[in-house]
C-alpha cells in the first residue's frame, strides 16, 4: 500500500512538469485568444491524505479532509497565437474528517482554508470544433494554508488543537475544456481540472493534553505545545466556469462569391507551379514566365488572363477560413506572375488577374490533400 502510495505521489508531483513539456511541445493549432479577458469557475476540491510527521511531543499519522469548495478568478491576456498568460486568486475550504492512525480512535473537527496567488502559462488547442477548444497549461504561485482543527479521543488519551498560517511556493498542472457561446461573441463556458500543491512540509502550531505522546508513545498525562508538521499535501479541483474576451478574434470574412473558373485551354496558355504555402517563383516559374511574355509577341491577341488556383490544403483544414486563405493565396500568386509578366516587357493594362482558391483543380483529390500540379497559375492569351 504504501508503494503504491509512494508512486501515485511521485506521478501527481510531475503532472505540472509534464504539461510545461506539453506547453512548448505541442502543434501550432490554436484558437487565438487575442487580448485581455477575465475567468471565474468554482467547484468540487478534495485533499489527498496528508502525512503528519513523527514528532518528539504528538502522534504521527495522516490527516484526513471532507470533499470541499473552491472558486478561483483570473485576468489574462492572449496572444493570438494560441498561448496566453494569467494571473489569478484561488480560495479552497474543506472540513476535516479524521486523523488516521492506528493508536487512537479519534474524533476530528473544524476546518482547513487554502488561498493564494499563481502566475500561470495556457495554450489553448483547436481541433477543427468550432464549439470546443481544449487547454492545457501550468502554473506556479505562493499559497497560504489556515488550519483551524481539533482532534480528540475518549478519555484522557488525546486532546489536541491545531491552528495558525502557513505559508509557501506552490505550483499547479491545468487541463481544461472551452465552449465558446455562439450568441455572445468573447463569452465562453469552462469545464475544468486543476492539481495543486504547496511544498512542504507545513507547520502549524498545536497544543495537547492527554497519555499518547511523540512517535504514538504512551506517557504519563500531561500537557504538551509546538508545531506539527504535514506533508504530501496534493489537491484537485474540478469546477466549472466562464471567460470573457473583451477584444476577440473577429469571425473570419465570408468567402468572395463563387466565380466560374476558367476551362484551362489546350493551346495558347501556360502553367506555372507553386510550392505548398508559398507565391513566391522558382527559376523553373520564371523561365516559363518568360516564354510566355516573349510569345505574347508574336500572337494575336487583345487580353492576358492570369488566373491563380491552389490545391485544396490548408492550415485551417474543414473551416470557411481555410478557404478564404486559399482564395487569397491564389490571388496572391496572380498578382506575382502579372509583375513577372510586366518586367519581362509585357503592358501591365493588357492583363487580367483573377485567384479562384481550391476551385477547377487539374487533379481531383480528396479533402485536404496537397496536390503540386493544383498549385498554380494559368496565363491565357486571349
Amino acid at each position: 500500500m504504501k508503494l503504491r502510495q509512494g508512486l501515485l505521489a511521485q506521478s501527481l508531483l510531475s503532472a505540472p512538469l509534464v504539461a510545461g513539456f506539453l506547453l512548448f511541445a505541442a502543434p501550432a493549432m490554436a484558437q487565438p485568444v487575442q487580448g485581455l479577458y477575465i475567468a471565474g469557475e468554482g467547484g468540487a476540491t478534495f485533499n489527498q491524505d496528508q502525512r503528519v510527521r513523527t514528532s518528539p511531543m504528538f502522534p504521527d499519522g495522516r490527516d484526513r479532509w471532507h470533499t470541499g469548495g473552491t472558486g478561483i478568478g483570473s485576468l489574462g491576456y492572449g496572444l493570438g497565437n494560441g498561448f496566453r498568460v494569467e494571473v489569478e486568486g484561488d480560495y479552497r475550504s474543506m472540513a476535516y474528517s479524521r486523523f488516521v492512525t492506528n493508536t487512537l480512535n479519534s474524533r476530528a473537527d473544524g476546518r482547513r482554508e487554502t488561498y493564494g496567488v499563481m502566475a500561470n502559462a495556457l495554450f489553448d488547442m483547436d481541433i477543427g470544433k468550432p464549439w470546443l477548444f481544449p487547454y492545457f497549461g501550468a502554473g506556479i504561485g505562493y499559497g497560504w494554508t489556515h488550519l483551524n482543527t481539533t482532534v480528540t479521543a475518549p478519555g484522557n488519551q488525546f486532546n489536541q488543537h491545531i491552528g495558525g498560517t502557513f505559508g509557501n511556493f506552490a505550483y499547479q498542472g491545468i487541463f481544461g475544456l472551452a465552449f465558446p457561446t455562439p450568441w455572445v461573441v468573447g463569452l465562453s463556458f469552462t469545464a475544468e481540472y486543476r492539481f495543486w500543491t504547496m511544498l512542504g512540509p507545513q507547520s502549524h502550531g498545536a497544543t495537547a493534553w492527554g497519555t499518547i505522546g511523540g512517535a504514538n508513545q504512551s506517557k504519563s498525562y500531561s500537557f504538551a505545545s509546538g508545531n506539527r508538521d504535514t506533508k504530501t499535501d496534493f489537491n484537485h479541483s474540478l469546477m466549472l466556469g466562464l471567460r470573457y474576451e473583451f477584444n476577440p478574434a473577429p469571425p473570419p470574412p465570408p468567402p468572395p462569391a463563387e466565380q466560374a473558373a476558367p476551362a484551362p485551354q489546350a493551346a495558347r496558355s501556360y502553367l506555372v507551379f507553386f510550392d505548398w504555402d508559398k507565391a513566391d517563383l522558382t527559376d523553373r516559374a520564371r523561365s516559363i514566365v518568360s516564354v510566355a511574355a516573349q510569345a505574347s509577341t508574336h500572337t494575336n491577341l487583345t487580353r492576358i488572363t492570369v488566373s491563380g488556383y491552389t490545391d485544396n490544403s490548408s492550415a485551417f483544414p474543414g473551416q470557411k477560413r481555410g478557404e478564404a486563405y486559399n482564395m487569397k493565396l491564389s490571388l496572391r500568386r496572380a498578382e506575382i506572375v502579372k509583375a513577372e509578366l510586366m518586367r519581362d516587357g509585357v503592358p501591365g493594362a493588357t492583363i487580367d488577374i483573377h485567384g479562384y482558391g481550391e476551385s477547377n483543380p487539374l487533379v481531383p483529390t480528396g479533402p485536404n490533400t496537397k496536390e503540386p500540379q493544383n498549385r498554380r497559375v494559368e496565363i491565357i492569351f486571349r
